[in-house]
């Protein structure tokens, strides 16, 4: 296994990208693999993150060679960043694009709560996963409306289901349910520190995605779907970052955003198909190798700690691998349908008391149902074609969920259904 501490990379200044090569050649969206593009979404929202951590960190520090170190590195991931985000064809819409955010949603969710030891972080992921499910099943929906002629199940490869998860009405929840407890990073295991900066990066990406998008959308029925589900992934952000240790200073955080993004170029450089995008995901590994070596120059120099301390002996754990996991979903949908936030718990909605702030939440954001968006483009679809789109190998594992001319707006949010 591959440890970034021990590569030999060039100095931090001698990997600027130039313009000329900023531009890369994008994938071809119709021969291109669903986990290729999943990869680019992924790798862009983690330099994205890493942007706007370091400027937050420089805008809380007083040291100026700490912060001249990171006005480097975030030059740099910023030429990262752009090049990556330029993958993506000049020819694929905001739906095909949306589909694919959701896969990543979707397939990293699940291969993360697999391989993870941490339970908080493992029920956050698990409660999350069937929420980004369903919103891939919405997303469908609307491009079968929206875009004639295209196919979800064709965009998805046929290794992600798409049918309802845990109903997206029902995720609307009081924000003090949405804060979790905190992991202690000088007690948790590498992986689980992995999986906590991941999946904040990949939700906010896909959060930040939809703040923007929104607007740009032609209809009112698919501006209104983004705006919903975008306060949802306002909710996701607001679970996995409160799984991170606040108590962790601002060059640990740095050392383990720069160990991070460098599993993360390693992992897809592994598993990449396409020879033009393996070369990159290679390139990045290297340059992240140099940031993380002055991250922890910074941590040694000016706290006196050994990187150590934040990333063990840097060996890699188990790589990330992105693929199928439409067995592992079916059981946590039977499994975890009914359940709901409870401030630091998650509880099933049947036991709720009348009082509880979920209900209040539910009564200020949804007036009538039948005017939110979520819950429009199905009954629009049912109406036009006279059933919902899914693609499903067997029929849903919930049977409240398995009648395809209905949707269903009680499950997960009442407590009678």
């Amino acid at each position: 296994m591959a440890n970034p501490l021990n590569e030999k990379t060039k100095e931090v200044d001698k990997y600027n990208i130039s313009f000329e090569n900023m531009y890369p050649k994008p994938y071809n969206k119709k021969k291109t693999s669903p986990y290729t593009k999943t990869r680019v979404i992924l790798l862009n929202g983690t330099e994205y993150e890493s942007v706007w951590f370091l400027h937050q960190f420089a805008r809380h520090c007083n040291n100026d060679e700490i912060k001249r170190a990171i006005a480097i590195v975030r030059n740099q991931e910023q030429q990262q960043q752009k090049m990556i985000s330029c993958l993506k064809p000049i020819n694929e819409s905001i739906l095909e694009t949306t589909i694919a955010y959701e896969q990543l949603a979707i397939d990293l969710t699940a291969e993360l709560a697999q391989n993870d030891v941490d339970t908080a972080n493992i029920e956050a992921l698990n409660f999350a996963l069937l929420e980004d499910f369903d919103h891939l099943y919405r997303f469908s929906n609307l491009m079968l409306l929206d875009e004639k002629g295209k196919n979800p199940d064709m965009l998805v490869g046929k290794f992600t289901e798409i049918m309802p998860g845990r109903p997206t009405l029902a995720h609307h929840r009081y924000p003090m349910d949405n804060v979790k407890r905190a992991m202690n990073a000088k007690k948790s295991d590498i992986y689980s520190k992995l999986v906590a900066n991941i999946i904040t990066a990949a939700e906010q990406q896909t959060m930040n995605y939809y703040m923007n998008i929104s607007q740009w959308y032609k209809n009112d029925l698919g501006r209104k779907l983004y705006a919903e589900i975008g306060m949802v992934e306002e909710e996701h952000v607001t679970q996995y970052e409160s799984l991170k240790d606040p108590t962790c200073t601002w060059l640990e955080q740095w050392v383990l955003h720069e160990y991070t993004e460098a599993y993360l170029y390693y992992s897809a450089f592994t598993e990449e198909e396409d020879k033009n995008i393996k070369q990159i995901w290679q390139h990045f590994y290297q340059m992240e190798c140099a940031h993380l070596r002055l991250a922890c120059e910074m941590l040694k120099k000016h706290e006196k700690t050994e990187p150590q301390k934040v990333i063990g002996d840097g060996e890699f754990p188990n790589l990330l691998k992105l693929g199928t996991n439409k067995q592992y979903i079916r059981d946590v949908l039977a499994r975890t349908i009914l359940l709901t936030g409870d401030r630091q718990s998650y509880i099933d909605v049947m036991k709720l008391k009348p009082n509880a702030d979920f209900f209040f939440y539910q009564n200020e954001m949804i007036k009538n149902e039948t005017n939110i968006a979520s819950h429009q483009v199905i009954a629009e679809t049912i109406k036009k074609y006279g059933q919902d789109y899914r693609y499903q190998d067997a029929p849903s594992p919930v049977k409240e969920l398995q009648n395809r001319k209905k949707d269903n707006t009680t499950l997960a949010r009442k407590t009678k259904i």
